[in-house]
């Protein structure tokens, strides 16, 4: 597995819902790489901290904001 195929699997291996062949080779990808094991520990920090924001905090402008930029971002790195 290349960095960048575990930064596209992330989100999955954080929630739990990775399958079992990818989460295995996630895993080894992580023993043989420093930087993502970083990476990895940034993308839990980052979501500790911004689980403690209060959901009003984010106008709803910004969320499908955010929203759209991720649909488009994720579309473009598909294509």
């Amino acid at each position: 597995m290349s960095c960048c195929e575990l930064v596209e699997l992330v989100t999955e291996y954080v929630e739990g819902t990775i399958d079992a062949e990818r989460l295995a080779r996630f895993e080894e990808h992580l023993a043989e790489c420093p930087p993502c094991v970083h990476y990895i520990e940034q993308f839990r920090q980052t979501i500790e901290a911004l689980g403690r924001l209060p959901s009003e905090s984010v106008s709803p402008e910004a969320e499908r904001e955010l929203a759209a930029a991720f649909r488009d971002w994720h579309a473009a790195e598909a294509g």
